[in-house]
């Protein structure tokens, strides 16, 4: 199915997308000139969160636009159930 995000949701996605890059590039940073590693760690817990944030706004786009016109439709539904439960089983891991 292809993915059609409202304009709103695809700026905000890419907004924080690049605050996320920029976590990225300071925690890189931070290790080039050895900082305490507590410090670095909160970081790199801030930037998981961060990336968690953009997974479940994809997870509840997804399963409000794409899951919910397939159950409308009867046309592969099952299917697409099996789908998002097998993506979240490999988000969660």
């Amino acid at each position: 199915m292809a993915n059609e995000y409202r304009q709103q949701d695809k700026q905000e996605l890419l907004e924080r997308l690049k605050r996320i890059e920029g976590q990225i590039r300071g925690i890189s940073r931070m290790i080039e000139e050895d900082q305490y590693c507590v410090d670095v760690l909160v970081q790199v817990a801030a930037a998981r969160a961060a990336l968690n944030k953009v997974g479940l706004k994809l997870f509840e786009d997804h399963t409000r636009g794409c899951v919910a016109r397939a159950l409308r439709s009867k046309e592969g539904g099952g299917e697409v159930i099996d789908e998002l439960i097998d993506v979240l089983h490999r988000y969660i891991k």
